[in-house]
C-alpha cells in the first residue's frame, strides 16, 4: 500500500506591477489668480487713476482716447497746493472735526457697550435692537430733520454741528463692535476686581479699558475716517470757514466755469495721506479690534 503524494496548491501568478506613471503636474490655480488680480484692478485702480490725472497737464487732461500714463509728466499741480492758504483752513477743520468725533464715539459707545455686556436688566435686549435698527435708516434722510434742530439751537456752522451728527450714525457699530469685545471678557475678572473692593468706575477705568486697547482703536479709528470722508453733512451744516476737506475741496476746483481735474486729483492724493498712515501705524489694533468679537473665550 503506497501512500497518496500530497495535493499541490496552485498559486496564481503575479500580475506584473505596471511602469510607474509620470509624476502628474498640479494645475496652476489660475482662476484664483485672476480673482486676485481683478479685485487687485478694482481696488488699487482708482488710485492709479487719480495718481496719473494729477501728473498730468492741463492740456493732457481732457484727451481722448485717454492715456495710461502720461507722455510728459508735470508736478505743478502739486506745487499749486502751497498757494492755496484755502486748504490749510480745509485741513484743520477736517483733524478737529474728526478728532473730537472719535473721542466722542469712543467715550459714549465705551459705556454703551459695557452695559450691553456685562448688566442684565429689564429692556437691555429691546437697547440694543433700537441702536442697532437706527442703522438702517438711510443717513441723507435724516439731513432735513438735522438741520432744522441745528438751526433753532443756533448750532449751524460750528465744529459741534459736524461732530454731533458725524458721531450719530458712528455710534451703532461702534457699540456693537465694543459690545462684541467685551462679551469675550471673562466675568471671572469683574468678580475678582469686585472681592478686592473695586468699584465700577475702577473696574471699568482700570482694567477693562486697558485690556479693550485694540476695540478702542478699532471704534476711534472707524470714526475718524467717518468724520473725516463725509462730504453731504459736511457740505449742508457748515459754511465755508467751517467745513472740512471733501465739500472744500470740491467748491476749490469745481464749478461752473471751471473744472481744474488734476489740481483736484492731487489735493486728494495729498489729504489721504494722514487716514493712510493713521491706517498702515494701527492696522494691528485695528484687526485685532474687528476679529475679537468673532469668537467667544
Amino acid at each position: 500500500m503506497t501512500l497518496a503524494e500530497p495535493a499541490t496548491i496552485a498559486t496564481p501568478a503575479r500580475r506584473p506591477s505596471p511602469p510607474p506613471s509620470p509624476r502628474r503636474r498640479r494645475p496652476r490655480p489660475i482662476g484664483a489668480a485672476a480673482t486676485v488680480a481683478a479685485i487687485g484692478v478694482f481696488a488699487f485702480g482708482p488710485v492709479y487713476w487719480l495718481l496719473v490725472t494729477a501728473l498730468t497737464p492741463n492740456d493732457d487732461a481732457f484727451a481722448f482716447p485717454p492715456r495710461l500714463w502720461p507722455e510728459t509728466v508735470t508736478f505743478e499741480h502739486f506745487t499749486n497746493l502751497a498757494d492755496n492758504p484755502a486748504l490749510a483752513r480745509y485741513l484743520g477743520n477736517s483733524l478737529i472735526v474728526s478728532l473730537l468725533t472719535a473721542l466722542l464715539t469712543v467715550v459714549v459707545s465705551a459705556y454703551t457697550a459695557y452695559s450691553f455686556a456685562k448688566f442684565r436688566y429689564r429692556g437691555r435686549r429691546s437697547l440694543m435692537y433700537l441702536v442697532l435698527a437706527s442703522q438702517m435708516f438711510p443717513q441723507a434722510l435724516l439731513l432735513i430733520t438735522l438741520y432744522l434742530v441745528f438751526s433753532a439751537y443756533g448750532l449751524l456752522n460750528t465744529y459741534l454741528a459736524l461732530v454731533l451728527s458725524f458721531t450719530t450714525f458712528t455710534l451703532p457699530l461702534c457699540v456693537w463692535m465694543l459690545k462684541g469685545f467685551f462679551d469675550t471678557i471673562p466675568d471671572e475678572l469683574i468678580e475678582a476686581a469686585k472681592v478686592d473692593g473695586a468699584g465700577q468706575g475702577a473696574i471699568i477705568h482700570r482694567i477693562l479699558l486697558p485690556v479693550s486697547l485694540p476695540g478702542l482703536v478699532a471704534t476711534g479709528l472707524f470714526a475718524f475716517i467717518r468724520g473725516w470722508n463725509d462730504f453731504i453733512f459736511a457740505l449742508t451744516l457748515a459754511g465755508p470757514e467751517k467745513q472740512t476737506l471733501p465739500p472744500g475741496l470740491v467748491n476749490t476746483y469745481l464749478g461752473e466755469f471751471q473744472a481744474a481735474w488734476p489740481d483736484l486729483m492731487a489735493a486728494s492724493l495729498v489729504v489721504s495721506l494722514p487716514v493712510v498712515i493713521g491706517f498702515t501705524v494701527l492696522q494691528r489694533y485695528l484687526v485685532a479690534g474687528l476679529t475679537s468679537g468673532a469668537v467667544k473665550g
